[in-house]
């Protein structure tokens, strides 16, 4: 009886240091998934961004205004790293887009593990051009 007595400690042991050996791997994998769900906050930000701005330049010719809603549109990301283009087709009833691309930064410590420093992340959004 003695003997199953100190086997079910040295089992208690190993469980304790397997534990200690996984807790850090499952601990990066949490953070990873915090990280994930910042760039995926981040896009849909991006997709609100562009909307804004195609409905913007929709009706209005000034390019400097599109800008300015598509960053409105976007109050979480960083205006420094926010690219915002517009590409006109044309005339009235000739689509317009709004592309709208992001340098998100990795924000999550020790994320960076699995992934790079920036991800790029973009939204593209058309138009019908409406002003005369």
């Amino acid at each position: 009886m003695h003997n199953s007595a100190s086997e079910r400690g040295r089992e208690r042991g190993s469980a304790v240091v397997e534990f200690a050996l996984v807790l850090p791997i499952l601990l990066l994998l949490c953070l990873a998934l915090v990280q994930v769900g910042l760039l995926a906050r981040d896009q849909l930000l991006l997709v609100q961004a562009s909307r804004a701005g195609s409905r913007q330049a929709a009706v209005d010719p000034d390019d400097g205004a599109v800008r300015v809603a598509a960053l409105d549109a976007a109050p979480g990301l960083d205006p420094a790293r926010v690219e915002v283009t517009v590409v006109r087709a044309g005339g009235v009833g000739q689509p317009v887009e709004v592309t709208v691309d992001y340098g998100a930064s990795i924000a999550v410590p020790l994320a960076g593990v699995f992934f790079p420093s920036e991800v790029r992340l973009e939204a593209s959004t058309a138009m019908r051009q409406e002003f005369p």
